[in-house]
């Protein structure tokens, strides 16, 4: 007789302020109906990583997914990153930026079948400052955005269209940045420097045109002195593509500020730096997708 098999459903209860009850009913529906035990762990913000490993060690789970937005999935991604298990995301968060990347559908429904039962996508994660970052990390502007939206009262997209006002509101003065990559080193004012795995944000804004999650290299996108029209067209979704905009590919780089400069990874703010180590680790992740993507 066959073992049966064995999920593990990840759950934050507070991404995106919405409630997860429904989500996890029909989890629990699906699994049902196809005869897998499915095992649940609610994050509560308190060594999260160290009770999924337990969780792993404990189940052997075949697959673990995760219900939440891009700082829950890398949460997990690290939890699990020396075991053979793919993840299937369920997004559920206030920036669900790795899924749109993914091409995940919008409707639960059509989720639940690729998380469960979708085909095998590997992808590089980023290291920056020996901080895993799988899909978008930067400083500047966008960081400023992300410390103020959670520093607010006000979850989801309308945060984030609310907080994008405070920051243009409190736009700081550009800060020099110095990016040595390629054996070539580029000097240049900046509002924004984007360290890209993948290619685009949650909004659906295409910051990175050219990268790819599996090809060894990730996209250093510098934007520059940009007047306050045209960061707020970037922050809401219109990046323009001129002599402001320089990206680079490539595998290792080190970046410097003259000041502390706001930072995030993966949608979550991390304080200001200025120096930031940034390396490639290939092909470290297995994530469930949709089987065009494969």
């Amino acid at each position: 007789m066959a073992q049966q098999e064995i999920f593990l459903l990840i759950i934050n209860p507070i991404a995106g302020g919405i409630d997860k009850s429904e989500l996890v009913g029909m989890v629990e529906q699906y699994a049902e109906q196809r005869t897998i035990k499915l095992i649940q762990y609610e994050t509560t913000g308190k060594d999260d990583e160290l009770a999924i490993k337990h969780y792993v060690n404990q189940y052997q789970p075949k697959r673990v997914l995760v219900a939440g937005g891009d700082g829950t999935i890398k949460m997990v991604a690290e939890a699990i990153e020396e075991y053979d298990i793919v993840i299937g995301i369920l997004p559920a968060g206030s920036a669900n930026g790795l899924s749109v990347d993914l091409d995940l559908p919008d409707t639960l429904e059509e989720n639940l079948e690729i998380a469960f039962n979708g085909m095998v996508q590997y992808m590089d994660i980023v290291t920056v400052n020996n901080v895993r970052s799988l899909h978008l990390s930067d400083i500047g502007v966008n960081a400023e955005l992300i410390r103020n939206y959670e520093n607010g009262t006000v979850r989801g997209k309308l945060g984030y269209a609310l907080q994008i006002l405070n920051t243009l509101i409190e736009l700081e003065e550009p800060f020099e940045a110095t990016i040595k990559a390629n054996d070539a080193t580029i000097t240049t004012e900046a509002r924004m420097v984007v360290i890209a795995n993948t290619n685009r944000y949650g909004t659906g804004v295409t910051i990175n045109p050219i990268g790819e999650m599996n090809d060894g290299k990730f996209e250093i996108v510098i934007l520059k002195n940009l007047d306050i029209s045209v960061i707020g067209k970037i922050l809401l979704g219109n990046i323009p593509l001129d002599e402001n905009v320089v990206v680079l590919s490539t595998s290792e780089a080190c970046i410097t500020t003259n000041i502390p400069v706001s930072f995030q990874v993966d949608g979550e703010y991390c304080g200001k730096e200025q120096k930031l180590d940034v390396k490639i680790l290939p092909q470290q992740l297995k994530v469930a997708v949709p089987a065009k993507l494969t």
